[in-house]
C-alpha cells in the first residue's frame, strides 16, 4: 500500500526529489527484488542529484556569462596554439584549487570567449563560485559600487573578457592593480582578449605598475595564443553550402 504521509513529510522537510522517487519506486515492476540499501541508495541518488543540478543552475545565473558554454560543444577543427586534452585536463579545476591562471588570446571569432565560458560552467557544475565581466563592465562597476570590488577580488573563478580593447588609463591601471594584488594566490582568472601577451606591457601607462601586475598575472599561469579560421566565417560557409530547402 502506499504511503501518502511518508510522502507528505519528505516534502515537508524540503526532500521533494527524494519523494517523487519514492513514488516511482511504488510504480516500477520488479523493484522488490533489490534490497532495503539499493532502494534506499535510489532515493539519496535522486536528492543529491536534484540539489547538485539547482545548485549549478543558481551558480551559472549568478555568474553572468555571455555563453550557455559547454566544454563538449567546443570546436577543435582549425584551431591552434591549444589542445583539446589541456582544456578537458582544466575542466576538471585543478587549476582553481591551485589559485592558477589562464590566458586565452588570439584574433577576433577562434572561440576565446567560449571556451573560458565553458571552463566558468564546468566550474559551476563542481560547486564553484564564478563571476563573468567584460573588462569594460568591470571598471564601470568597479568605480559605481566599491562591493562590486570585493566580489571580483573574492570570487574563487574570475571571467574578465575583452582584455586589451584599449590602453589602461591610470585610474584603470590602478584598480587592476588592487584586484590581482588581492587574487594573488588565493584565487584563479581567466583572461580573454586579441591582444597577445607578448603585447600586454604596452597597455599599461606605468611600466612599474605593469611590471608588477603582469607578474601576478602570468605568475603559474596556463597561457594560450589561439589560431585558425574565425568560427563566425566558418558558420557563414555552411550555411551558405548548405541552404535551406
Amino acid at each position: 500500500m502506499f504511503d501518502n504521509a511518508t510522502i507528505n513529510k519528505l516534502r515537508e522537510m524540503h526532500l521533494g526529489a527524494m519523494a517523487e522517487s519514492f513514488k516511482e519506486q511504488h510504480n516500477t515492476i520488479g523493484i522488490g527484488s533489490l534490497s532495503f540499501e539499493e532502494r534506499f541508495a535510489f532515493l539519496v541518488e535522486a536528492e543529491w542529484l536534484s540539489r547538485r543540478n539547482k545548485r549549478t543552475g543558481r551558480l551559472v545565473r549568478q555568474a553572468g556569462f555571455r555563453f550557455p558554454a559547454a566544454i563538449e560543444n567546443i570546436e577543435w577543427q582549425g584551431k591552434r596554439g591549444i589542445a583539446k586534452p589541456e582544456i578537458l585536463k582544466h575542466s576538471l579545476g585543478a587549476y582553481i584549487r591551485k589559485a592558477q591562471n589562464i590566458i586565452l588570446s588570439g584574433p577576433t571569432g577562434v572561440g576565446k570567449t567560449y571556451i573560458a565560458c565553458a571552463l566558468g560552467h564546468a566550474a559551476c557544475s563542481q560547486g564553484v563560485r564564478v563571476l563573468y565581466a567584460r573588462l569594460s563592465d568591470f571598471f564601470q562597476r568597479a568605480y559605481e559600487k566599491g562591493s562590486c570590488r570585493d566580489k571580483c577580488a573574492q570570487v574563487p573563478l574570475l571571467i574578465l573578457d575583452d582584455w586589451g580593447l584599449k590602453k589602461f588609463s591610470l585610474e584603470e591601471t590602478g584598480e587592476l592593480s588592487d584586484l590581482f594584488e588581492r587574487r594573488y594566490g588565493r584565487a584563479s582568472t581567466i583572461i580573454s582578449g586579441q591582444v597577445p601577451y607578448a603585447s600586454w606591457h604596452e597597455l599599461f601607462p606605468d611600466p612599474t605598475q605593469a611590471d608588477s601586475i603582469l607578474d601576478r598575472i602570468v605568475h603559474n599561469a596556463h597561457v594560450y595564443s589561439i589560431s585558425g579560421e574565425s568560427m563566425r566565417k566558418a558558420i557563414g560557409k555552411q550555411s551558405l553550402e548548405c541552404p535551406d530547402s
